[in-house]
């Protein structure tokens, strides 16, 4: 079975490069511009994971993740929080939002994938 990726993020160029290099590597990719179609995303589509752009326009990604780990019917559904801010302390932020793992811009794919073998279902 392929897994499903939902990709939030509202920067068009790295939502391309990044849905790009996941299909190249085996997967379905979804994507959404914004943390409110993100949540409306993983409740129509049920992607196996999402990747959650923390800075988006509107909804935030803090907000958006706190929404889908809050409801029991999105709950379980894996987020790494992507973000270009890497200062001390927006990890833990992003963790106390309801992500599950953390990644930081410009994207090592290796790594990425890495955490995301690590909270996708076998």
């Amino acid at each position: 079975m392929t897994a499903t990726i939902l990709i939030v993020e509202d920067n068009e160029l790295n939502r391309d490069m990044l849905s790009r290099r996941l299909i190249k590597r085996g997967y379905r990719v979804t994507l959404a511009k914004d943390g409110q179609e993100g949540v409306d995303m993983v409740h129509a589509e049920r992607p196996d994971l999402v990747l959650m752009d923390l800075s988006l326009p509107g909804m935030d990604g803090y907000e958006a993740t706190r929404r889908l780990k809050a409801d029991p019917a999105t709950a379980t559904v894996p987020v790494i929080a992507l973000t270009a801010h890497a200062m001390a302390g927006d990890r833990q932020r992003a963790l106390d939002a309801g992500c599950d793992d953390y990644d930081t811009k410009p994207i090592d794919l290796d790594r990425l994938v890495g955490k995301m073998l690590g909270l996708l279902p076998r």
